[in-house]
């Protein structure tokens, strides 16, 4: 997604183009159709659900591995841009606008299915997205890798020391509980109940003061696309240092967690650190295998979606709230035609996760069919 944001100028500066990011990218943005998108959510296989609370599932991972391709793209996207300062002006603006693009999608896709404002909720994945890419596109811009290090360690033990040591107004005492910690708070005074997640009213999990660590991912992102296009990379011992990095994140994460808990509803320090070291590994594998060894036979529906992340998540939010205002009766009932095909063709002949799972690929096969068209056409939808 982060590519089609930042524009697509991975090849800018004349170097082929990062098909292990792409195809990182696009089976992220396919898990995220995923489990976004169950025939019933009372009946998910563990791996599709989020956490309870504290905790990290594979459902967990895809948000702040979003986050993290978002930095690793900046770094491709402007490099050549951060070089040419007489440019820089244009180039703010230009990432200006795209961030409101992006939290003006984010606000504004729910109203497709419920066009009305009372309730509408203000926070949300996309706004996140668009105002983490913000602060992290013009931090690289403007800053060298030394300030963008003190930034990002600044916003995890910043977010620590807020979380579990500033006192709650009302609450007197510093907590991680859900309704009463202080990002909590912070998103009830400033959104009002009416407009946060409509699932608890009383605290968002994309809520503003979880942004903080948030830009944390974004830089780590950033840190590993600039090793990345380092000279030596191709290197076998660089990208076994890739690795080993990644590998000791996910220590460091763990260590945390013993007093900071793995949280991504909270997004906390030990989740950011966790989840990214995860994605340098993930990615470092991907880019050795794909862009050095040159395996390429399973890439292209994944190229697809990662060439076009944008348009699919768009799409995967527009396609089934426009099947849920498809009406049909059934035994007299009015319902919507992607449940009375869930319910008449899936839940007869399936059990009831089976059923549920089906419907969620489903989901993705459909969405599929347009971004692959787009792909096979070259086409990059841009902001």
């Amino acid at each position: 997604m982060a590519n089609t944001i930042v524009g697509d100028k991975a090849t800018s500066t004349g170097r082929p183009r990062l098909l292990s990011l792409d195809f990182f990218r696009g089976f992220t943005v396919a898990a995220m159709i995923l489990v976004n998108d169950p025939g019933d959510w009372g009946h998910i296989y563990w791996p599709l659900e989020h956490s309870k609370w504290n905790g990290c599932t594979p459902t967990d991972l895809v948000f702040p591995f979003f986050l993290f391709m978002v930095g690793v793209s900046i770094v491709y996207a402007m490099q050549g841009k951060k070089a040419d300062e007489a440019n820089h002006g244009k180039v703010v603006l230009s990432i200006l606008r795209r961030t409101l693009i992006i939290i003006a999608l984010g606000v504004c896709l729910p109203l497709i299915s419920d066009f009305q404002f009372a309730h509408l909720r203000f926070p949300g994945v996309l706004q996140r997205i668009g105002v983490v890419f913000g602060i992290t596109a013009i931090t690289y811009l403007k800053t060298n890798t030394r300030t963008q290090i003190i930034v990002a360690v600044s916003c995890l033990i910043g977010y620590y020391l807020i979380m579990t040591f500033v006192p709650v107004p009302g609450v007197a005492h510093p907590n991680l509980e859900k309704e009463t910690n202080l990002g909590a708070y912070i998103d009830r005074m400033v959104f009002t109940t009416n407009h946060l997640w409509q699932a608890s009213k009383t605290w968002d999990p994309e809520g503003l003061l979880g942004t903080i660590p948030a830009i944390a991912t974004c830089l780590l992102g950033v840190f590993t696309g600039t090793w990345l296009k380092s000279d030596q990379i191709k290197n076998g011992n660089e990208i076994f240092k890739l690795t080993g990095a990644g590998a000791l994140l996910v220590i460091l994460g763990l260590i945390w967690n013993t007093f900071f808990p793995i949280n991504k509803q909270l997004w906390t320090s030990s989740f950011v650190l966790f989840t990214s070291g995860l994605a340098i590994i993930i990615l470092s594998l991907s880019y050795w295998l794909i862009d050095v060894k040159g395996y390429k036979k399973i890439l292209p529906p994944f190229l697809a979606f990662g060439r076009n992340a944008i348009a699919a998540y768009v799409l995967a939010d527009v396609i089934p709230e426009i099947l849920s205002i498809i009406t049909v009766t059934d035994n007299g009932h009015k319902t919507n035609i992607w449940s009375y095909m869930y319910f008449h063709l899936l839940t007869p002949s399936f059990s009831p996760e089976n059923a549920s799972l089906i419907s969620a690929m489903l989901t993705v096969i459909i969405i599929f069919i347009p971004v692959w068209i787009l792909y096979v056409k070259k086409i990059t939808v841009k902001i």
